[in-house]
C-alpha cells in the first residue's frame, strides 16, 4: 500500500471526520482523480514538440496521455479543427497516489521560487488546479535530455462539497499551502 493512501486512511480520516462532525465515515471527503494537462500551441510550428510532450508526460505519470483535438477551427489562432491542441491523462487509484506522494515531498520543493500553494486556486466546488511553468521540477525529467521545456496543470479532484473541506484534505495529507 502506498504512504499516502495509508496516511489517508489512517490519520486523515480520523482527522476530518472530527473536525467537519461527520458521522459516517464515507461522508469524508476523499481524492477521486488528479489530471495532468498540457497544452501544445508550439506543436503548430515544431511538429516534433508533439512527440516531445507526449514522452515527458508518460515519464512523469507512467501513463500514455490521451491526445486532444480541437473541436472547431479558430483562425486568430491558426487552429483547425481536428488538429491536436492538447494532452492529458487521468490518475485514479494507486498509481493517483503515488503521484501526489511524489508531487507533494519532491516535485514541490524543487519548483522555483515556491511559497506555497494559494487557496485562491481552488473552483468553489472542491477541486484544485495547480500550474507549472516548466516541467523540469519533476525529478524523471533530466534536464539535459529534454530540448524544449513546456509548462503544465495538474488538477486534483476531491469529492468535498466545498474548498474549506478540500483545503482541510490536502493539508492534512501535506501540501504547502501559503499563508
Amino acid at each position: 500500500m502506498n504512504r499516502l493512501l495509508k496516511k489517508f486512511r489512517e490519520k486523515v480520516v480520523p482527522a476530518l471526520k472530527e473536525e467537519f462532525d461527520h458521522k459516517n465515515v464515507m461522508a469524508v471527503p476523499r481524492l477521486s482523480k488528479v489530471v495532468v494537462n498540457v497544452g501544445l500551441g508550439h506543436s503548430l510550428k515544431d511538429p516534433k514538440f508533439l512527440d516531445i510532450a507526449e514522452s515527458t508526460i508518460l515519464k512523469i505519470t507512467g501513463q500514455k496521455p490521451v491526445r486532444k483535438k480541437a473541436k472547431k477551427s479558430i483562425s486568430a489562432f491558426k487552429i483547425r479543427q481536428g488538429m491536436i491542441v492538447g494532452m492529458m491523462v487521468t490518475l485514479r487509484g494507486e498509481k493517483m497516489y503515488s503521484f501526489l506522494d511524489k508531487l507533494i515531498n519532491i516535485t514541490l520543493p524543487r519548483v522555483r521560487d515556491f511559497r506555497g500553494i494559494s487557496a485562491k486556486q481552488f473552483d468553489g466546488r472542491g477541486n484544485i488546479t495547480i500550474g507549472f511553468k516548466e516541467n523540469i521540477a519533476f525529478p524523471e525529467v533530466s534536464p539535459d535530455e529534454i530540448e524544449r521545456t513546456h509548462g503544465m496543470e495538474i488538477t486534483i479532484g476531491t469529492t468535498a462539497g466545498s474548498d474549506a473541506e478540500a483545503e482541510a484534505l490536502l493539508k492534512h495529507l501535506g501540501f504547502p499551502f501559503s499563508k
